[in-house]
């Protein structure tokens, strides 16, 4: 019998737009089984990477007053990527299933993280691909790609107690219920 997935629902905060000339802030995951039970929780917080700098664009929203709470979790106790991605994939690997990495966009998150894991372990956990939610959220929709956005997604696919408020581990921790959520109705589509 196959182990069961779980999905790693993961959130990345960044100076800027790619990994490399701009560095990974801070990221969290939450890893969840299809029902979804919460099965641990990882975040870190990076120091950033010598030989980058900071977008100017991205930097001018980090400045607006309401990204200084997020600012300040982002940079608190940051450690080097190393350790960080070290113990990342440690915890990736002690998880009792086949991992799926999970994100909104997948597109950006992934981007970073396994940009990461690739340039200070050596490896991914995930192979090289990762589940995109907005993907997912069309397929499930019928609609397409531009009009799967998250005000065109129903209601009851969002989670009330989870505010997305821009730390890594509470947005994916959100968006792990979003993916939850929709993964449970489309189970439940007849066939």
């Amino acid at each position: 019998m196959q182990p069961s997935e779980i999905y790693v629902s993961t959130d990345i905060e960044s100076d800027g737009p790619i990994p490399g000339p701009n560095s990974m802030l801070s990221f969290g995951s939450v890893a969840l089984d299809e029902t979804g039970e919460v099965l641990g929780k990882f975040y870190a917080t990076l120091d950033l990477l010598p030989e980058a700098a900071g977008d100017p664009d991205t930097m001018r929203w980090w400045a607006e007053p309401k990204q200084a709470q997020a600012w300040a979790a982002a940079r608190l106790n940051p450690q080097p990527p190393k350790v960080a991605m070290e113990a990342y994939v440690k915890w990736v690997d002690a998880l009792p299933g086949r991992p799926v990495f999970v994100a909104y966009p997948a597109g950006f998150d992934f981007t970073y993280v396994y940009w990461y894991m690739m340039r200070f372990v050596g490896r991914s956990p995930f192979s090289f691909s990762a589940l995109d939610i907005k993907t997912f959220a069309m397929a499930v929709l019928g609609k397409t790609y531009r009009e799967s956005v998250k005000k065109n997604m129903p209601k009851r696919w969002f989670p009330e107690n989870l505010p997305h408020t821009h730390n890594a581990l509470d947005d994916a921790r959100e968006q792990g219920q979003l993916f939850i959520n929709i993964l449970r109705e489309n189970k439940a589509r007849p066939r």
